[in-house]
């Protein structure tokens, strides 16, 4: 049994809504505090983020001199809004793309801190073997936030299934679809329910944590799979701007990038999960 706080329904009610009231009356792109006393806490999505900084807690973090504590969340809120309002130190489990447009439209100041690996999308079916096979009408579920969603169809496009008009970016929709020859159905859902919603729909784009979370194995079940090649969407560690500086960021973002670290993310999610360091 993993030594990992789990967060309730209420405690992330409490957080998101103490992040607005503290949103409201701040003006300041920097962290408010520089006490950086005590353990560092850092929230992630359970797989594979939460199992990573595990394996650091348990095997790296006390030689280092790093006091860690790991806080599970299943959404991509709160972890941005608690690491705002201060409630958490750091958070582990974005890419690039995201976090800029939920900086944008929250009015957040997170930045990245280091880059550890990347979870490539992956297009999975119960009622098919293949992407081909996928009959006219066939309904996908798809992400339904702005950047992943984005990502699903440009999957999806890449691999030949729609394309998209010309100069939809990380922002497209199923609006941007300029040509769908198999007439797909597209259903929007959070990120988290893509893979629940397999049961009730010919096909889902399902993220690589929610993929494994959910015992899926992308490396062997995918219909199509994102390249890691050249890819914007590696996910790092990341801090309210001001902490970056903080010392126990700084000894986790070394940690994460060591050789000890790479080796497990190899060893234990073969291919689904792929160092970026």
């Amino acid at each position: 049994m993993r030594n990992t706080a789990k967060i309730t329904t209420a405690v992330l009610a409490a957080g998101a809504l103490t992040f607005g009231l503290t949103a409201c009356g701040s003006g300041t792109d920097s962290a408010s505090s520089s006490d950086y006393s005590g353990p560092l806490v850092v929230a992630a999505s359970p797989t594979p983020h939460a199992e990573i900084l595990d394996f650091v807690k348990k095997n790296l973090a006390k030689k280092a001199g790093l006091d860690l504590e790991v806080k599970e969340f299943q959404d991509y809120i709160v972890p941005n809004t608690a690491t705002e309002d201060g409630s958490v130190g750091a958070n582990y489990f974005q890419n690039q793309p995201y976090l800029d447009d939920f900086n944008k439209k929250r009015g957040t100041h997170i930045v990245p801190v280091v880059t550890v690996h990347l979870e490539p999308l992956g297009l999975y079916s119960h009622k098919v073997k293949s992407a081909d096979t996928l009959k006219s009408g066939a309904t996908v579920a798809i992400p339904n936030d702005a950047v992943n969603e984005a990502r699903a169809l440009k999957l999806l496009a890449a691999n030949g299934l729609i394309t998209l008009k010309d100069g939809a970016g990380s922002e497209a929709t199923p609006q941007d679809i300029a040509k769908n020859p198999k007439n797909l159905e597209f259903k929007e859902v959070e990120a988290a329910q893509t893979a629940r919603s397999l049961d009730d729909v010919d096909a889902a784009v399902v993220n690589g944590n929610f993929a494994l979370s959910a015992g899926l194995k992308p490396a062997k079940e995918a219909l199509v799979l994102e390249s890691a090649k050249n890819s914007p969407y590696g996910n790092f560690l990341a801090v309210k701007k001001g902490n970056e500086s903080d010392p126990r960021v700084k000894k986790l973002a070394k940690l994460l990038t060591s050789p000890e670290v790479k080796k497990f993310i190899e060893d234990k999610y073969a291919g689904s999960v792929i160092p970026s360091f």
